[in-house]
This record gives C-alpha cells, structure tokens and sequence, in this order.
C-alpha cells in the first residue's frame, strides 16, 4: 500500500479513507482550508497521520504565501496553525505536527524563500520520521506476542492511521513478518465502522487471518476465542498513562482484565501529551449526530432522537498492561515510569 500521507513538493497526497473499501481514491491538497477540510471531513484520520498531513498544512500555507519578509511569513503561517488547529480536538499528534512545523520556520533565518526549503524539508523527515517510528513499535509490540497468537483490536491503527506501516497493526504486521502465526478479530467500531471498512481491508491485503465481529461480540470473543492479547492504538495518551482511543475502547479494556487478557497499547511517543497529568483533561470530541442516525445516507433513527455520539473515551492506565512506543515498551504504565519517554 502506498504512504496515506505524502508530499510531491507542490501538493500534499492523502488516501481518501471515507470511499474505502469500496473505491481506492487519491485526493491532492494545495491549500490549507483543503487540508483543514481533508481532517475534519475525514478523508485523512489516525492520530499520527493527521499530525503530519497538519504539519504538510502549514507548508502549504507557507507556499501560498504572498509575503516578502519573514513577520508577513510568519503572520501567514500563524493564521494557517490557528486553521488546522480548529478541526479537530483529541488528537494531540495534530497540535504537535503543527508546533513542530512553525517552531521550524520561526527558528530558520534567512529569505523567505529559505524558510520554506526549511520547512518542506521538515515535512519529509517527518513523513519518513513516522513510517520508521511504526516499524519499531511494531518490533517491540512483536517481541510481547507468543508464536501462535489471536488479537483483539478496534477501530483502525494501520497503515491508514500512520503514514506507512500502523502502530497496532504494525504490532500484527511485525508479529506475522517474524513468522507468528497470527489471527485477527475486528471489532466493527461503531458508527463509522473503520474496524470493519479499514482495518479488515488492510489485514486482507496483507494476507493476515481477520475476523470481523461486532463491538457487542468483543466480551464473548474473549471469553470462547482464546485471545491471548487486545492491540489497539490511541489518539492522546496523557503523562500517567491514560489513553484516549476510539470510542469503545475503554469498554473493551474492561472485559479483556476481566478476562485475563493483556492489554496493549501501540502509539509513537508524538502521541504522548506530557502536559495533561491524566486522562480526564484530555478533550473529547463529539461528531454530528448522523454518523449514528443514518446509514449510507438513509436515516435509521425516528426523528427527533436525542444522540449522544462522543468519537473517543479513555481507559485508565491500570487497565493498561503496557504502552508500546518506537522507544520501547513501558509495562504497568505510571507516570513515574511514561517520564522515561520524554
């Protein structure tokens, strides 16, 4: 599969992740509202790769530019932060790709000209940065797994939600690259389905053993399928080891402890806020109510139904049996021993 995110030098190129799977299509963004769309709407998702195609934003704010003096460069580039920062909330990979890039253009000297050079170069070696990250995790993820191993994951944490590779599933792609026998379930992920639509259609394509069960299958599947380990990604992780991960997956945590199950969870160190001392700080995005009340664009709800439709939730560290980061594995995470991470 090629990168969901990449840069010719003109254009930023994104996977348009809302056809799949039934349609494979390309979308190129030259500007940022496109690309403050392309998040919101999106066309891209997954923490890590929203954090680059952001950062790839604010180069394209940079590029369309009119200024000739690095204050208008600038004033330019803070007005094409403050955009992409307003689309969407969870995610902290967002707010670090965007602070990475304009600490980038505000520390270069130079032409107008040079700051730019600075700054797509920037944004390729973020773009490699990342593909590289997901390959380590995936080895240390791989390394926690026993020979024949069955996997819980939910929603999407492949190669769509990175740049290349994935972090939950790129702990299943290493798994089954050392040769592990490996079989997949895959939670549905209500409402927008990404377990079933991304995360299965990434799994086949490489071959992997995938099951698709729905979210109210995952205690039963646990309980008679013989799980040995849930992977899943995440969108923020706080500094004692919270994490916000798509909606269900708290629940989930919850079942695989009663179940004796361990507990995974597979993300860069980008995807770490230090700042929030704990998950209960970490923001909540709600999306609209008709990705609940409609399903492919017909209406399935009675009218006037109450929806209380929040994309995330956050398991507390305790049921977390390890944080695995291209840095290493933090197991029986605490923020005595995430500060290591730093």
């Amino acid at each position: 599969m090629e990168r969901t995110v990449d840069y010719d030098g003109a254009r930023v190129k994104l996977i348009d992740q809302r056809l799949l799977p039934a349609e494979f299509k390309l979308v190129y963004i030259d500007a940022v509202d496109d690309m403050a769309f392309a998040i919101k709407d999106m066309i891209v998702r997954g923490a890590p790769a929203i954090g680059v195609a952001a950062a790839l934003g604010v180069v394209l704010g940079a590029k369309n530019s009119q200024a000739t003096d690095k204050a208008a460069l600038m004033a330019d580039i803070d007005s094409a932060c403050e955009t992409l920062k307003n689309t969407r909330p969870t995610a902290v990979n967002l707010f670090w790709g965007i602070d990475r890039m304009r600490d980038v253009a505000a520390k270069t000297e130079g032409s107008v000209a040079d700051i730019i050079e600075a700054m797509e170069a920037e944004g390729r070696a973020m773009l490699d940065a990342d593909e590289a990250a997901c390959r380590a995790l995936g080895a240390h993820g791989a390394e926690l797994l026993p020979d024949e191993c069955v996997i819980m994951t939910i929603c999407n944490a492949g190669a769509l939600a990175t740049v290349a590779y994935g972090t939950a599933l790129g702990v299943i792609r290493a798994a089954a690259e050392a040769g592990k026998k490996v079989k997949v379930f895959s939670l549905e992920t209500r409402p927008r389905l990404q377990g079933m639509k991304l995360t299965c259609y990434e799994l086949m394509a490489d071959g992997i053993d995938v099951t698709c069960v729905s979210d109210g299958m995952a205690g039963s599947v646990l309980r008679s399928k013989g799980v040995n380990a849930v992977v899943v990604g995440a969108d923020r992780i706080a500094a004692n080891g919270d994490t916000a991960n798509k909606i269900g997956t708290y629940s989930l945590a919850v079942e695989a402890k009663y179940h004796n199950v361990p507990f995974y969870v597979a993300a860069p160190v980008s995807t770490i806020d230090f700042n929030l001392e704990s998950g209960g700080l970490i923001p909540i995005e709600e999306r609209a109510e008709e990705e609940m009340t409609a399903l492919g664009g017909t209406r399935i709800a009675p009218e006037g139904l109450k929806v209380y439709n929040p994309a995330f939730d956050v398991t507390p560290a305790e049921l977390i049996t390890a944080i695995v980061t291209e840095k290493g594995v933090v197991k029986s995470p605490n923020a005595e021993k995430m500060a290591v991470l730093k």
